[in-house]
């Protein structure tokens, strides 16, 4: 045996990034924080590029014809000196900056959910038949236009980001000079968590209500805000300078300030803390459980999102410093003048950086509980709670009492209930939902389901006719260990025997219980078939896993299924009503959507949450509401199908939604 052999691979790999962006290493009073050096999972066969496991990077610059040279992290003299020093003016400096910071993104959901990350298939129709094609990387184009926008695109698996020359001078902005949306950390975590989600949850970039879009960003923001606190020296940087108070004018509670300010704003072009006033003077956010009915615009409206989480982070984070204070002010609870001793402000910073890594993981691991199309603030208020209390039934910090407390404070909560309670906001177990609808299926019948698993179906060997087909054994054992594509491998072909044990076997039984509508149920002729007039459709987009704590804290792996269903729509209530009767067969205006999403213990094999949407696929009031979305809704709504922004809307809708804010 070589003597390199018995020397392990490291864990982690050291990079240099921008804290932020370029413009606070560009001032003095906060270049001391604006490099920092982080480290991501080791990947021993990177490439040049950066390319690997997850990501390659792709830096062709279109709008100035060149392609710059990929830099190569394993040569010998970057791994020496933690990559390449940070740099506005060097290429390979900006592979390296989006390729560490999408990483780290990369990292705090699988250390979230218990699973390796996977990118959104891609969908292609061969013989009329769509099939699912693995998407190994995703791609990103840190020079991919000249423009004031950064977007991630569905169609293409990849993140775009662009660049522009400041236009206007001020004491922040020299006239001439570039502004890289890839140099800054906080829109390459937003982008990244786009494209993560957007794996999880393909039907969230459907415009069905006013909360999804604007969802998708508040979550992008979400996780971008609190990766921050993961830099320690970032974050007793702002304790000392705030002496504690994160609730008061920091860097930490805001987003893109190179961007915002060199967009003619002024400031960042998020703060989820503050305002400022009339007087030009910075102000604190105040709930107002009204904003939200006033607000419209996807950013605007998501930054509620947000501030309501960041509130539900700051009531914990003074709730587990307050003994501190005592100690430090004698028992007056109020500091001296002066600077904070270090002692406090590395104890201070200890205890945010705990509250804030929980209340990032609380946020990623709820979008498992999020029923499949249709997401609404107040869906994921209940996602946050039901998730958390599965994982850590014991709550000593109050976590869960401060998200509920400050969701209530800015107005969110969900449609139809009768007590804002941590026990009310759960969703119900299968056995409640059954008792609810006063029937008694034996579980058991779930055996069906995981021995077809084991077995090729027709299902399955007509949609994934070129893969393996997965068995239950396989499954539990899906880790961070696992290959990704195995486990995608896996998730397909478990999705195409649930289909069969659904809609052909023993589960046509359960699709009652859980909101599925079948041809025993006289839908609407608007509701899609499938292989023949009579068999309603039913799709099944993954089985994939979920890990939650027993009672004496062992992990235990849950499957998680998502089942939709699609209905015609059309905007003319007459047309729609002649197309439900099969009188006509009119090209639909939209596609309404309606289905659940299970969690089911495998070893158990009972289902544990039933997380249905409000309506099924017969529902008139959900399609009616939909409808007067798209005609009436926000400005992001789908209402404009004859404009020539159409196809970019129902393609790109990331590129239209950042470009309409952010120029």
């Amino acid at each position: 045996m070589a003597k390199s052999d018995l020397i392990p691979d490291p864990s982690s790999r050291s990079l240099r990034i921008f804290a932020f962006d370029p413009g606070l290493s560009a001032q003095f009073d906060t270049a001391g924080i604006g490099e920092i050096t982080i480290r991501i999972p080791w990947e021993k066969n990177a490439r040049p590029g950066p390319i690997g496991e997850y990501i390659e990077v792709v830096d062709v610059d279109p709008a100035s014809g060149v392609a710059y040279k990929p830099v190569d992290l394993n040569d010998e003299r970057l791994l020496a000196q933690n990559g390449l020093a940070p740099s506005e003016a060097n290429p390979q400096f900006h592979q390296q900056m989006v390729y560490a910071v999408a990483m780290a993104t990369i990292g705090q959901f699988e250390q979230a959910l218990g699973r390796v990350a996977l990118w959104s298939s891609h969908r292609e129709n061969e013989e009329n038949e769509y099939i699912e094609k693995f998407v190994p990387r995703l791609r990103i184009y840190p020079h991919a236009l000249r423009d004031r926008n950064a977007y991630y695109s569905p169609a293409k698996k990849a993140l775009l980001f662009g660049y522009f020359p400041v236009g206007i001078k001020d004491a922040n902005n020299t006239p001439g000079t570039l502004v890289f949306t890839c140099l800054s950390h906080d829109i390459i975590a937003h982008e990244t968590t786009h494209a993560l989600l957007d794996g999880v949850h393909p039907r969230f970039n459907e415009p069905v209500n006013g909360d999804v879009f604007a969802f998708h960003e508040a979550f992008a923001d979400i996780v971008a805000l609190f990766q921050h606190f993961s830099y320690p020296g970032v974050l007793r940087d702002q304790i000392a300078r705030t002496r504690g108070d994160l609730g008061g004018e920091n860097i930490l509670g805001q987003l893109a300030q190179q961007f915002g300010k060199a967009s003619g704003r002024g400031r960042a072009l998020r703060d989820f803390l503050g305002k400022q006033n009339a007087d030009g003077k910075w102000e604190p956010l105040k709930p107002d459980v009204r904003e939200l009915e006033r607000t419209t615009e996807p950013h605007a409206r998501g930054a509620i999102l947000v501030a309501a989480v960041f509130n539900a982070f700051l009531k914990v984070y003074r709730a587990r410093t307050v003994d501190l204070y005592r100690i430090a002010s004698e028992g007056t609870g109020v500091l001296r003048e002066g600077e904070i001793h270090p002692d406090l402000a590395y104890r201070l910073a200890d205890e945010a950086a705990r509250a804030a890594l929980q209340t990032l993981q609380m946020c990623i691991r709820a979008i498992d509980y999020c029923p499949p199309v249709g997401i609404t603030f107040g869906d994921y208020l209940r996602a946050i709670v039901t998730a958390d209390t599965d994982f850590n039934p014991d709550d000593p910090s109050g976590f869960r009492l401060a998200f509920i407390e400050s969701f209530r404070q800015w107005g969110i909560h969900p449609g139809n209930m009768r007590s804002m309670s941590a026990e009310s906001l759960l969703w119900p177990t299968g056995v409640a939902v059954q008792e609810e609808q006063e029937v008694h299926l034996d579980r058991e019948d779930l055996k069906d389901y995981f021995t077809q698993v084991q077995q090729p179906t027709e299902s399955g060997q007509s949609k994934t006719r070129h893969r393996n087909q997965a068995n239950l054994n396989q499954f539990r054992s899906w880790t961070l260990e696992s290959d990704r594509f195995q486990t995608w491998q896996g998730m397909d072909s478990n999705a195409a025997a649930l289909w069969s044990w659904l809609v052909k076997g023993k589960g046509r039984k359960w699709a009652k219980v859980i909101g599925i509508v079948l041809e025993d149920d006289n839908p609407p002729q608007t509701v899609f078939r499938k292989e023949n007039p009579n068999r309603i459709s039913v799709e099944v987009h993954s089985v994939r896993s979920a890990v939650r704590r027993s009672q004496r804290g062992a992990p235990i792996t849950d499957l998680v299924v998502e089942i939709t269903q699609r209905r015609r729509g059309f905007f003319d209530l007459k047309k729609q009503k002649d197309n439900d009767d099969g009188k006509v067969t009119d090209e639909q205006d939209f596609i309404y959507r309606a289905g659940c999403t299970l969690l089911i213990n495998p070893n158990t094999m009972e289902i544990r949450r039933v997380i249905r949407t409000p309506g099924t696929i017969k529902d008139d009031v959900q399609l009616d509401r939909m409808r007067k979305y798209l005609l009436e809704g926000a400005n992001m709504a789908v209402n404009a199908f004859q404009t020539k922004a159409n196809h970019l809307r129902l393609n790109e809708p990331f590129a239209l939604l950042h470009s309409e804010v952010e120029n």
